[in-house]
């Protein structure tokens, strides 16, 4: 009786996988907003390491320990060293571009669309539920970029009318939400990854804001029926 030989299996990207894919990706892409940030506050080549390190693994850090994981770049440094690299790298060629916050803004919607994808497949992976999920995409689009504005003395994006909280909102729902319909990893995760996209772009291209609170003058004891 022969030996049956080893069946051939096909290789597919799991959801594991992506959330790692799209991980690196923003790490890389905030690593370089980070950086960019730090060419503005004309720091020395240490401070661009600092800013682009804690923008590249601050939200997937924060992430990780949320949902009880161990650390991303605790488990393999090899993050650390994407963003200490894309920070050098910055370092001599930040002169380059015409309008550095032009480019940190489009940078940063790239890095925003793919941690939102990347936290919400992550935490999905974990059997965590649909609404933790949506938060922690959130988390991991935003908390990076929080971290890199505070330090450089910069009003943060998120406390600013911009539409960019939404716009991680959107592409973490979408992709929780085809991830449940029972569309294929790749599938969600491109369709969240362009629903964020897309709207912070259409937010940085047509100025798009949300309505703010306005102050309104008291009412008198009058009107109050007092």
């Amino acid at each position: 009786m022969t030996a049956r030989p080893p069946p051939r299996y096909r290789w597919r990207m799991t959801m594991p996988d992506l959330a790692t894919l799209f991980d690196l990706a923003g790490i890389a892409v905030f690593a370089v907003t980070g950086a960019l940030v730090a060419s503005r506050q004309q720091m020395d080549i240490f401070g661009f390491a600092l800013l682009g390190t804690v923008t590249g693994i601050g939200g997937g850090t924060v992430r990780d320990v949320l949902l009880g994981l161990p650390v991303f770049w605790v488990q393999d440094p090899t993050s650390v060293v994407v963003c200490v690299v894309a920070a050098t790298l910055v370092f001599f060629t930040a002169h380059i571009p015409e309008s550095r916050y032009r480019l940190l803004l489009w940078l940063d919607a790239v890095g925003l669309a793919a941690f939102a994808v990347g936290g919400a497949q992550k935490a999905l992976a974990a059997e965590a539920s649909v609404i933790v999920a949506v938060v922690m995409g959130v988390i991991s689009a935003v908390f990076g970029g929080i971290i890199r504005d505070v330090l450089a003395g910069e009003s943060p994006l998120i406390l600013r009318r911009d539409v960019y909280v939404t716009a991680a909102l959107a592409g973490a729902v979408v992709t929780v939400a085809a991830a449940g319909l029972g569309f294929g990893g790749v599938a969600a995760a491109s369709a969240g990854f362009l629903t964020a996209f897309v709207i912070r772009a259409c937010a940085i291209r047509f100025r798009w804001t949300l309505p703010v609170y306005k102050t309104r003058p008291a009412r008198s004891p009058e009107e109050l029926g007092l």
